[in-house]
């Protein structure tokens, strides 16, 4: 079985040892670097599985590799911060990061959010009963995970396809906010609206031809989304 590969990016070493015995513990491999710039060349000769990312690092912080990252990659990030307040946590998901924790953690409540990105990560817990979909100039080839507007590709990171996915599939139905925060997050995401919000305008940035009056990724108001199949 494949063992997932996490790189802990951290310039603290208490932090690193720690967390890094608590992953290996939970029989996942660990890669390690010390500063942004380190982290940038680990990820692309290693290729990870999944990055647990500190914001304020020397040489490089953790927005600026996040942002390099998503240039090139789809590879899953947590961000990690010593702040709590929701405008970091926003930004953070805005520039492409999949989960945020802040710090301290405790180990519970680490290994948890890691599992939920991985499980995510992964194939989407929905079974499609076709093997695709299209709407519109919108296209989905739910076997190989390929989304196409127009026939040009749209790459997404594997969340934002799983959230794609379970709106198209459940097209025309109005899904509320907790409900696809559970199918797609997982149990523990139920109340973290602001992780919706973010990843449905990530989403509209890509498939809308115009975001800020999108024509597949409907608001409704009070309720939550729902994907309207073009007419």
């Amino acid at each position: 079985m494949h063992k997932s590969r996490i790189l802990i990016v951290d310039d603290d070493i208490g932090v690193v040892k720690s967390v890094r015995a608590n992953l290996k513990a939970r029989n996942w491999e660990t890669l390690v670097a010390m500063d942004g710039v380190e982290a940038l060349e680990v990820i692309g000769r290693e290729q990870p599985d999944l990055i647990l990312l500190d914001i304020t690092m020397p040489k490089m912080d953790g927005f600026e590799v996040c942002r390099q990252v998503r240039e090139w990659s789809r590879v899953p990030i947590i961000m990690l911060s010593a702040r709590r307040n929701v405008e970091e946590k926003v930004r953070c998901l805005n520039i492409g990061a999949d989960d945020y924790i802040t710090k301290p953690f405790g180990v519970n409540e680490l290994t948890a959010r890691v599992t939920a990105v991985l499980r995510r990560t992964g194939e989407s817990g929905v079974e499609p009963s076709a093997s695709s979909f299209s709407s519109g100039d919108l296209s989905i080839n739910f076997v190989e995970r390929r989304v196409t507007i127009d026939d040009r590709e749209i790459k997404l990171t594997p969340t934002e396809y799983n959230l794609l996915q379970e709106l198209v599939l459940g097209a025309d139905r109005v899904f509320s906010h907790s409900t696809l925060l559970g199918k797609v997050w997982g149990p523990e995401y139920v109340s973290e609206r602001e992780y919706l919000h973010v990843f449905v305008g990530r989403l509209r940035k890509e498939i809308e031809s115009d975001p800020t009056h999108p024509q597949y990724i409907i608001t409704v108001p009070g309720v939550g989304y729902k994907f309207q199949t073009a007419s």
